[in-house]
């Protein structure tokens, strides 16, 4: 998602904006405060079919990619469940951001309650208009360059991806049917508010200035809340701490890494809702950030434990890729090196020192890693971002109010929607199925030896 500047919400049809220009010079003459109706020739193409590819590389990331990478940490006997819970939660999300999230997260809501939640007027995707005899298309305020449909599908794969996300924190012992729940109620609840805090142009953070390129705090803050209320709602695996949880396969997680750090390049680049050199610098910004990301954490673990691991680089990557997301519209390449070095360091503080004195068993590190390297990028962005680059000025006291205010909501109401789902269905499978694993248990399906 291209930035949202408080200044966006101008009234004046076809204002220029605090962002390049190019992103807008496409539009049709439409109010930026409600989705509307262009001609089609006013929709830029090329704009279109770079969203269109960004859209696929998201969905990349997601499926396989976060499938891959997860699977590879568990065990052998857990999988395919885990593969299951991101297949799952990616057709849930799916159908409920249709139905009703993507209205809550980018319609500009009613006088009162704008600022915090969108409306209900695209539910079921009602009101738009794909092309009709009339050679029209409809726009959302936020891209009016772009056809509506396109612009929900790009967002929709962030909300998959985030939701995907905090599978890591309770892989191994959470009931596949309780993990559907918690997700669409999550999603509606968590997810699609801060979205429209951030994102949509009216959201009270997006008013204050709060710069978040492609979901630092709406995307890798909020999951990594999310999976650390999870993993203290869930309690530790039996013989965590105690037994040798021995990974399935490695080799599936740097193939799921791969994926991740192709398809990023459309979750950030894409981001600029253009395909001019907002998103080349974004893409540029991108690869940067994960290659130090990467250095960075095998440097840390070289020196803690004397040898560099492939599960190590791994991490590495994604920490450097999770603290760039914020920034990447708003810094130069010199930023980025310096943002993937210090989130290498931090995260793998996080996944080592800091989840030891959290006691929580956050399986697959989602908060050491995303929770962290969201908070650092989001706060770096403050730091580093360069007027001339994204033409907004950063402020650390703004980016942290958005930090504290996306963790402590994700916080709570995380653990509300998990009070919820625990009212209506068992939250953790029963002991014996844990131990025989859920790939069997739940599924009827194993991994041939």
């Amino acid at each position: 998602m291209h930035q949202i500047r408080a200044p966006l919400v101008a009234l004046l049809m076809g204002l220029s904006l605090a962002a390049p220009s190019s992103l807008w010079a496409q539009a049709a003459p439409v109010a930026l405060t409600a989705p509307g109706l262009v001609a089609t020739s006013n929709i830029s193409s090329a704009d279109t079919a770079w969203l269109m590819v960004s859209t696929a590389l998201v969905l990349l990331m997601t499926l396989p990619g976060i499938a891959l990478f997860y699977a590879g940490m568990v065990r052998r006997i857990n999988v395919l469940n885990t593969m299951a819970s991101v297949v799952g939660i990616a057709a849930v999300v799916s159908v409920l951001w249709f139905a009703l999230a993507y209205s809550l997260a980018f319609t500009p809501g009613s006088d009162a309650l704008g600022g915090f939640i969108g409306g209900v007027e695209r539910m079921g995707f009602a009101g738009i208009q794909y092309l009709g005899a009339s050679a029209q298309v409809t726009v959302s305020h936020i891209a009016p360059h772009l056809p509506e449909s396109v612009f929900a599908m790009f967002q929709l794969t962030f909300a998959i991806i985030t939701c995907a996300l905090v599978v890591g924190a309770l892989v191994e012992r959470m009931h596949f049917g309780a993990l559907l729940l918690f997700s669409s109620l999550w999603l509606l609840v968590v997810y699609a508010p801060i979205a429209h805090w951030v994102w949509e142009p009216g959201g009270w953070l997006a008013q204050l200035g709060a710069l978040d390129f492609a979901g630092g705090a709406v995307v890798h803050i909020n999951a990594g809340a999310a999976a650390l209320v999870c993993a203290y709602a869930l309690g530790p695996r039996k013989g965590y701490g105690r037994e040798a949880f021995v990974p399935f396969n490695l080799g599936l997680t740097m193939v799921g890494t791969g994926l991740l750090w192709v398809g990023w390049f459309g979750f950030n680049a894409g981001s600029a809702l253009a395909a001019d050199g907002r998103a080349g610098l974004a893409l540029l910004v991108t690869h940067i950030a994960a290659a130090a990301g990467a250095l960075s954490w095998m440097g840390a673990e070289w020196v803690a434990r004397k040898r560099a691991s492939l599960l190590g680089l791994c991490s590495g990557v994604v920490a450097g890729l999770v603290a760039i997301t914020p920034a990447a519209g708003f810094v130069s390449p010199l930023s980025a090196l310096v943002i993937g070095l210090v989130a290498g360091v931090t995260c793998y503080w996080g996944a080592t020192a800091l989840k030891r004195k959290l006691q929580a068993d956050d399986s697959l590190d989602v908060f050491g890693v995303h929770g962290v390297g969201g908070l650092v990028g989001a706060l770096l962005t403050g730091v580093l971002a360069d007027p001339l680059i994204g033409g907004v000025e950063g402020s650390v006291v703004t980016q942290l109010i958005a930090c504290v205010a996306v963790l402590g909501y994700s916080l709570v109401m995380t653990a509300v929607v998990l009070w919820i789902t625990s009212r209506l269905t068992d939250l953790r499978v029963r002991e014996e199925d844990e131990r025989a694993g859920l790939d069997l248990a739940l599924h009827h399906e194993q991994i041939g030896h």
